[in-house]
């Protein structure tokens, strides 16, 4: 168990990443934030938004995978800060542009360094918090993006009444410009860089200097349990996606709900979900606190199995019981506990493959389930709509429902599976 000593540090440390992961929210959708001032200005139709959006989503969808395997190679806090001035960089250039093609480069280099900002994050949290702790501060640290998506719309609404579109993202580009450099300042990668012994063991050097406890990218790939999690997390951030892109429309269009209703569904699934998020994190570090991380098996699976189960019934009763007559009460309930039971697993899904990769390739492990993730996000997209064009959006959430069952199932026949990935010494076997 850390000392004293570290409270301060890990104050210090965390008030900062969040403030950071912050930044890096809102100047992620500052475009978003000014569109209707932009457009009053310069001449866009649908097509050109939905282009300089996309050149976003694609570089961030890479960006992250790519950001993930160099946190195990390079220093997380220059990672994180130097993404963050770009980022501060793009959106200040921005304000100076006036066309199509400039915005949508812009936009795509954005996406590139908003892909910096969470895996060096999740590689400090490790370092600096104890597995008992590690969920909970993961989770907290989350919420910047709810608190900055929250805030956001508010912020820029109140700065434009002053300002013009250029001069907000001027401003909040500059402000992510001088965040990156006191985020280097106070951000340490481990306990060591300020002379505390590291929560974690480093692993011994062997005969040749080479680091006898590093696992290989190999090893860490020929794991079973990374594929187990990663699939895992295409399930479930597929069908979560399915319920918050098309969520709306089934209320709308076949269950005869208003637009009011159908909006009021989604913010109650946005702060089922901010609440789900944290308690995960804190209820999985208690089963971790009493029985401590194994080789086999986690204690964070049951509380992840009863949440997967939990999506799987929200989603059976928003299919079968709404109807035009329904509560709008009912409908929110079932909003909340749809986006509680989705969210937990998001973030534990995050956290499992992070604590159960060897130090050394943390953040790769964490890339490529993120990854999985974002493939199971597209597939909740153009493939979900065909199946509602062809059918009904009540075939297609039945698809959903069917999918997410199935794989809490199979997660549950391999919950006793072997999950520290890579090397193992031998007499821990």
């Amino acid at each position: 168990m850390a000392g004293k000593g570290y409270g301060w540090y890990r104050f210090i440390i965390f008030t900062a990443m969040y403030a950071g992961y912050t930044l890096y929210y809102f100047n992620r959708k500052t475009f978003s934030f000014v569109m209707p001032s932009v457009m009053e200005e310069i001449d866009l139709d649908k097509d050109d938004l939905g282009l300089i959006t996309s050149s976003q989503s694609a570089a961030y969808a890479v960006s992250k995978f790519v950001s993930g395997v160099l946190s195990d190679q390079v220093s997380a806090r220059w990672l994180f800060s130097s993404g963050l001035l770009l980022v501060g960089l793009v959106n200040v250039v921005f304000s100076w542009s006036s066309t199509v093609a400039v915005f949508a480069g812009l936009w795509f280099l954005n996406g590139l360094a908003q892909g910096l900002g969470w895996p060096p994050c999740g590689k400090v949290l490790r370092k600096w918090f104890e597995p008992s702790q590690f969920g909970t501060w993961w989770a907290v640290l989350s919420t910047s993006m709810n608190l900055a998506g929250g805030l956001g719309p508010l912020v820029a609404a109140l700065m434009a009444l002053s300002y013009d579109w250029r001069t907000t993202l001027a401003l909040s580009g500059a402000v992510c410009v001088v965040a990156s450099f006191v985020c280097l300042l106070l951000i340490k990668n481990e306990p060591s860089d300020v002379g505390l012994p590291n929560i974690e063991p480093g692993p011994k050097k062997g005969k040749k200097g080479a680091l006898a406890g590093d696992s290989t990218l190999a090893e860490l790939l020929l794991s079973p349990y990374l594929w187990v999690l990663s699939t895992g997390y295409l399930v479930v951030f597929g069908v979560k996606t399915c319920c918050t892109d098309w969520g709306q429309l089934f209320l709308i269009q076949e269950r005869g709900q208003s637009a009011l209703v159908g909006s009021s569904y989604m913010s109650a699934l946005e702060v089922g979900g901010l609440i789900g998020s944290i308690a995960a994190g804190y209820l999985s570090d208690r089963a971790v606190a009493r029985a401590g991380l194994s080789f086999y098996g986690s204690p964070r699976h049951p509380l992840l199995l009863a949440m997967m189960a939990g999506m799987s019934a929200s989603m059976y009763l928003f299919r079968v019981t709404v109807t035009a007559e329904s509560p709008k009460l009912w409908i929110l309930i079932l909003g909340a506990l749809f986006g509680f039971c989705s969210y937990g697993p998001i973030a534990l899904f995050g956290v499992i493959a992070n604590e159960s990769a060897p130090a050394n390739l943390c953040g790769t492990s964490h890339a490529i389930v993120a990854l999985m993730a974002n493939v199971g996000g597209f597939l909740a997209g153009l493939p979900f709509s065909t199946i509602a064009k062809h059918y009904s959006w009540g075939t297609a959430f039945w698809v959903a429902e069917i999918t997410c069952t199935a794989g809490t199932v199979t997660f549950f026949c391999l919950r006793n599976i072997r999950t520290k990935m890579g090397r193992v010494p031998k007499k821990a076997d």
